[in-house]
């Protein structure tokens, strides 16, 4: 295997404040500096036929060139605060290995273990590029692209946005021009600046108001130590057909019959009537032309409180809190410490869902 040492360039193009998701990774990175970092993400894929190593790093780092928000590192600033510091040039780092001379049986698990150390392997959140590429020869016609990145800088709305950019510049040697203007992240923090705190605390004390304590599945749990793993199962046609189906004749979404759901099974489960849990939500404020094909982080997890009446049909239920939900819609850019904070609470909840 051969690797690129990552230098950071001092030269910096900009100071940015953090928005309030960045602010609590960067909290969090600061408590856990011990063993993996639960917010490094990964994506792997597989190209076929013939491939250009040279072009494909000249693709990536042209993409670093293009969004400022990709060479930024997170460092505390003399007055105690945190910002987003833009260099105006990074390396890329960038590593490549070979195992075409390995028998084929042994190419597959060899390319997982070198993906699986690239993810344990920590980031400094204060020497960008906070992403990094490894190609892995599998033949002579396939190649496995990993790129690992920390979640402070991207969301999973980003992902297919970041990798067709990197397609597309593949395809015209790292020249951009082809690509639609960008909108700067830049951009996205002064919408957050401009928003009405005194609103948002209302809105949020008002959901949450007479809520005596946290919603907690597993209270005496430890702090999560390993990387996140994955159960997948499937629903048949049949079944969510007619479940979609029962939501339209209700009134109400998809997100909102899964929400519910699993609002009652966590009343049954805690023996509760009133619970909470989060919810991720992209972020991305519709007002903000261009939001869509921006690449950064965005998402935020916030508090779903469902109050559950035993009289009460279920269709009205979901309604419901599909109703106290919406009432939330302009809110949902703070910050969830924020949002604790202001309902008189640390905690709130210890399972979520997207």
């Amino acid at each position: 295997m051969s690797q690129q040492p990552s230098r950071s360039r001092s030269k910096i193009e900009d100071i940015l404040p953090l928005s309030p998701l960045q602010e609590g990774f960067v909290f969090l990175g600061l408590l856990h500096t011990e063993g993996p970092d639960l917010y490094v993400g990964q994506v792997a894929f597989d190209l076929e036929g013939p491939y250009d190593g040279s072009r494909m790093r000249t693709a990536a780092e042209a993409l670093l060139r293009r969004h400022a928000n990709l060479r930024a590192g997170f460092r505390q600033r003399k007055n105690g605060a945190w910002a987003q510091l833009v260099l105006h040039e990074v390396d890329l780092p960038w590593q490549d290995a070979d195992l075409s001379a390995l028998p084929e049986d042994e190419r597959g698990p060899e390319a997982d273990r070198l993906a699986a150390a690239d993810r344990a392997r920590r980031f400094d959140l204060g020497r960008p590029p906070l992403l990094r590429f490894t190609a892995i020869r599998l033949s002579a016609d396939r190649v496995r692209l990993v790129m690992t990145n920390h979640h402070i800088v991207l969301d999973g709305w980003s992902m297919p946005v970041l990798l067709r950019e990197l397609m597309a510049l593949y395809a015209s040697s790292g020249d951009p021009s082809a690509l639609p203007r960008l909108r700067p992240y830049r951009d996205y923090l002064a919408w957050l600046d401009a928003r009405d705190r005194e609103a948002a605390r209302t809105a949020w004390q008002g959901s949450l108001t007479g809520l005596d304590e946290a919603t907690l599945l597993a209270p005496a749990g430890p702090a999560a130590s390993t990387a996140p793993e994955h159960v997948s199962f499937t629903v048949d046609s049949e079944v969510s057909g007619a479940l979609a189906a029962w939501a339209r004749g209700q009134g109400v979404t998809m997100n909102t019959v899964v929400q519910g759901a699993w609002a009652l099974a966590l009343a049954q489960a805690t023996g509760r009537d009133d619970v909470v849990f989060g919810a991720t939500v992209s972020g991305r404020p519709p007002e903000l032309p261009g939001v869509e094909s921006m690449i950064g982080l965005f998402i935020n997890t916030l508090p779903v409180r469902a109050r559950l009446d035993h009289a009460e049909p279920l269709g009205a239920l979901f309604r419901r809190l599909q109703t106290e939900q919406a009432r939330l819609l302009d809110h949902q850019w703070a910050g969830l410490a924020d949002i604790q904070r202001w309902a008189g609470h640390g905690e709130l909840f210890d399972t979520a869902m997207v």
